[in-house]
């Protein structure tokens, strides 16, 4: 866990998000591993719009990069193109946090 990796997405419906070029990369987050072949991840963004879904994570290879909250979702390990690092253990605990806040307690979660 900890780990950050561009993954290939694919191409998505709707509001979901896609990744960029012709496979639709995108960096993710890995929250927790689900199976020897399958974990939970929340997709990145460097877009500097502020929204109560999207938590930051600090620089990921030379950019502001935050969480998306809303896109979470399990993918499988072969999606996985590129290990870029590990987010710091505090960034980390703090974005499972506010996660598990948004997925489980959403009446603390969003205000009044």
């Amino acid at each position: 866990m900890r780990q950050i990796w561009w993954c290939s997405l694919g191409l998505n419906i709707g509001s979901e998000q896609d990744g960029t070029g012709a496979v639709f990369d995108r960096p993710v987050l890995i929250l927790k591993e689900l199976s020897r072949e399958t974990c939970l991840v929340l997709p990145l963004t460097s877009s500097p719009k502020r929204h109560v879904t999207r938590v930051s994570v600090g620089v990921v290879e030379g950019k502001s990069a935050s969480a998306l909250l809303s896109q979470i979702r399990v993918v499988d390990n072969k999606r996985f193109v590129r290990k870029i690092g590990f987010l710091d253990q505090h960034v980390f605990e703090e974005v499972r946090k506010i996660a598990k806040a948004f997925y489980f307690d959403d009446s603390s979660f969003f205000p009044s």
